[in-house]
C-alpha cells in the first residue's frame, strides 16, 4: 500500500472516530430534548426518536405549578454559580500569583498544605462546616455556597501551573520598576495573561457549582432559596400519583440553557489563549 493510501486511510478512520464520539456525546442531549418535547402519557409508552408537541405544556407546567419555583432557583443557581466562579477564578489566581513571585520561609509548607487539602473530601468535613455556618446564623442562606469557593486547592495549582509556563518573573519586576504596586501589576498584567487558565476554571467551577447537590441540600431548607439539582430532586421525588416524567425532562433541559451559554461565552478565551501560545523568556 503506498503512503497516499495509507494517509488516506488513516484520515477516513480518524473521521469515523471522530463522528462516533461526536454521536455518543451528543445523543444523551438529543434523547433529553426529545423526551422534554413529550408528555408522560407518551413517555410511559416507550421510546421516541420523533419530537412531540407538549414541549410548551410541559413548560407551562413546571412554570405554574405553585410548589416548584422554576425560575426562582434557575436565579437561585445563576447567582451562586456566577458568583462562585468569579471569586473562586480570581483569589485562586491571586493566590498562585503569590506564591510563585515571592520567594519566602514557608513557601514550600505553604504549598504542601494547600495540595494536601485535594485528598480531604468534602463529606468528611460537612458536619464540622454546617456547625459552623449555623453558629455564625448562615444556615438556610446562599452565603455558605458562595463564600467557601474563595480557598479552591484544584484551582489554584492549575493557576500555579499556567504561571510557570506562561508568566515570565521578568515581567513583573519590570512592571515594579516602572512603579507599579502589586495588585496593580496583578490586575493589568497578570490577570489579561492568564484569561484561558481562568476561562477553564471558569467553565469548570461554573458547571461544578451549578450541579452542587450535597452542600446546598444540608444548607437550604427554603423552597424560594433552593438551587436547581435540589429543585429537580424535590420535582422527581414528588408523589407517585401526581408524577409527571416530561416535567422533569422539561427543566432538566432548561436547566443545561445556563452552562451551554457560559461555555460559549467563555470559549473564545480559551481558542484565543491557545492560538496566542505562552510568553517566553
Amino acid at each position: 500500500m503506498s503512503t497516499k493510501a495509507q494517509n488516506r486511510l488513516r484520515l477516513i478512520v480518524a473521521h469515523f472516530v471522530l463522528i462516533l464520539l461526536s454521536f455518543m456525546c451528543l445523543f444523551f442531549f438529543y434523547i433529553l430534548i426529545i423526551n422534554a418535547t413529550h408528555s408522560h402519557a407518551e413517555l410511559q409508552k416507550g421510546f421516541s426518536a420523533l419530537p412531540g408537541s407538549s414541549l410548551f405544556d410541559n413548560l407551562k407546567k413546571v412554570a405554574n405549578d405553585g410548589s416548584f419555583p422554576m425560575f426562582r432557583g434557575i436565579l437561585n443557581s445563576l447567582l451562586v454559580s456566577g458568583a462562585t466562579a468569579a471569586i473562586c477564578t480570581y483569589f485562586s489566581a491571586l493566590t498562585a500569583y503569590g506564591l510563585y513571585v515571592y520567594d519566602f520561609k514557608l513557601k514550600k509548607i505553604a504549598f504542601t498544605f494547600i495540595l494536601a487539602i485535594l485528598v480531604m473530601p468534602t463529606q468528611v468535613t460537612s458536619m464540622g462546616f454546617l456547625r459552623l455556618i449555623t453558629n455564625m446564623g448562615m444556615y438556610d442562606s446562599l452565603l455558605p455556597l458562595i463564600i467557601p469557593s474563595i480557598a479552591s486547592p484544584a484551582v489554584f495549582y492549575f493557576m500555579y501551573s499556567y504561571m510557570q509556563a506562561s508568566l515570565p518573573i521578568s515581567m513583573v519586576e519590570a512592571a515594579r520598576i516602572d512603579g507599579s504596586n502589586e495588585f496593580r501589576t496583578f490586575n493589568t498584567i497578570v490577570l489579561p495573561i492568564m484569561k484561558p487558565a481562568i476561562a477553564v476554571q471558569a467553565i469548570f467551577t461554573f458547571v461544578g457549582s451549578w450541579n452542587n447537590y450535597f452542600i446546598p441540600a444540608l444548607v437550604i431548607q427554603s423552597k424560594s432559596k433552593m438551587t436547581v439539582p435540589i429543585l429537580i430532586a424535590t420535582l422527581r421525588g414528588a408523589d407517585y400519583m401526581s408524577f409527571d416524567m416530561g416535567k422533569i425532562y422539561t427543566m432538566i433541559l432548561v436547566a443545561i440553557v445556563p452552562i451551554i451559554i457560559v461555555y460559549l461565552f467563555l470559549s473564545k478565551y480559551i481558542i484565543a489563549g491557545v492560538t496566542l501560545g505562552g510568553v517566553k523568556e
